[in-house]
């Protein structure tokens, strides 16, 4: 048990990418929901999709721990706090069980674990397997002797038939390793998530696919009590639960632009962004939505704007809108594919070019032969809708999209890699902010403040008072 949830937890890992680390989290949390248990989900590293399948499954957000954003005390920090209210954490990691940045643990499940203290299953391919499976146990166990193996899970097993595979398996390895064995499942092939460019599709565009009761059949086969090696009940536990937190007074209403296209968001920013005062206030482009009323703010996030290309562009009266709404001064923060949509134009990867919002004059063009994957920390330039110039604060980039041509300069952020690259990067346009990074807010102290407080600047404007900027 931890003692920083105070809950039963542990952490889904794996001895690699693809050994199917996803679908065990996805059952694990399925069986735990069944039980009438109440699941706090997390995922490891920056990840947005996955955290959307263990959301659909359990009802609950699902929390990103990464190390370069959040910092060991941050991580600390987010997990008690969204643990606290639960039965039971699930933690589902990241890429294989010791790989970190630069070769070596850092940030690797392996090393959360050792942040957080708690317990690691080892998720096993043991496809094609019988006895090399008790070196990989042997070799997992005694490689790092801080972290806790609480077991392994043997995944796609019964290429031979379930049981015929499971025994040679058994066999193979022995009695006091097949101890360790805390559950085995057989290939769920109809659990696979159809995939495009740079990951998974989503929630949005794949309801099905966390239908309930396609999950059952591995989650029959998860063994919950093994796996936490300690009781849970099969109600909800009767425990005193923490008092729900104070409604804030709200100061202004920002704009979040949530559907398939826009749907990359860190639920700890808009935590953030709602304790410093913002009522969110959800809107749609690609359904047609125009800007909801008596907004002081918008938040475009990243997504996949380039499978959307075309509702995008048929939606015109919300990019009369955004250019009205940016040229009186309404502070605009887009990220990835929301800084693409706050673009002039986007060019997809069949080659057709489709008109965005114009807000900035910047054309944008999607590129299979250019893929760009780091963590960066930045400092602004000038004062903006993120606090005074100088501010720092640290975010991610994964895009397979490239700048074609600007009338703007690329220098609102000076922008450091973790492995130590400078280079300058970021759009400003009166109030508006944009850039590929996908930031985290509480690795700065008072950004989500200062863009509340731009808001209600905003909203206090001789521009703003003047009447409806809506069209």
């Amino acid at each position: 048990m931890s003692p920083n949830s105070k809950i039963p937890a542990v952490i889904i890992s794996a001895t690699h990418s693809g050994a199917g680390k996803t679908t065990v989290t996805r059952a694990l949390l399925a069986a735990l929901k069944a039980r009438g248990l109440v699941v706090q989900p997390f995922k490891i590293g920056p990840d947005f999709i996955d955290p959307m399948y263990h959301s659909a499954i359990v009802g609950r957000p699902s929390i990103n721990l990464d190390l370069w954003m959040m910092g060991e005390a941050g991580i600390r920090d987010v997990f008690a706090r969204w643990s606290q209210n639960a039965d039971v954490a699930v933690i589902e990691g990241m890429g294989a069980l010791f790989d970190g940045a630069n070769s070596t643990d850092e940030g690797s499940a392996a090393h959360i674990a050792k942040i957080i203290d708690v317990p690691i299953v080892v998720v096993i391919d043991v496809y094609g397997m019988t006895r090399t499976t008790a070196a990989i146990m042997d070799g997992v166990k005694s490689f790092d002797p801080e972290i806790k193996i609480a077991g392994f899970i043997l995944n796609r097993c019964g290429y031979m038939g379930s049981e015929v595979h499971k025994n040679l398996i058994k066999n193979a390895v022995g009695d006091k390793r097949w101890r360790q064995v805390l559950s085995v499942v057989c290939s769920s092939p109809e659990l696979e998530v159809a995939e495009r460019h740079l990951g998974l599709i989503t929630t949005y565009e794949n309801p099905a696919g966390e239908d309930l009761s396609r999950l059952k059949s591995v989650a029959a086969q998860i063994d919950i009590d093994k796996i936490f090696t300690f009781s849970l009940k099969t109600r909800a536990k009767a425990k005193q639960r923490s008092a729900s937190p104070p409604v804030l007074p709200r100061k202004a209403r920002l704009a979040v632009a949530r559907d398939a296209a826009f749907c990359f968001y860190y639920e700890e920013n808009l935590t953030a962004l709602e304790k410093a005062g913002f009522e969110i206030v959800d809107f749609s482009p690609i359904a047609g939505d125009t800007l909801p009323p008596d907004v002081d703010a918008v938040y475009i996030g990243g997504g996949y704007p380039e499978s959307f290309a075309q509702k995008l562009a048929d939606n015109v009266k919300l990019a009369g809108q955004l250019r009205r709404a940016a040229t009186l001064g309404m502070p605009i923060f887009g990220e990835c594919g929301g800084m693409i949509y706050l673009g002039r134009s986007l060019t997809c990867f069949d080659g057709k070019t489709y008109p965005m919002s114009g807000v900035l004059p910047i054309d944008f063009v999607m590129d299979p032969a250019y893929l760009q994957i780091r963590y960066i920390e930045l400092e602004t330039a000038r004062d903006s809708l993120l606090g005074p110039a100088g501010t720092v604060i640290r975010a991610q980039e994964f895009h397979q999209s490239r700048v074609a041509s600007s009338e703007l300069s690329s220098d609102f952020y000076a922008a450091k890699t973790s492995d130590g690259h400078q280079y300058i990067d970021g759009y400003q346009y009166k109030n508006v902010v944009a850039s590929y990074s996908h930031i985290y807010l509480n690795s700065c102290a008072g950004a989500a403040d200062s863009f509340v407080s731009a808001a209600i600047n905003f909203r206090t404007s001789t521009s703003r008072q003047a009447g409806d900027f809506v069209l």
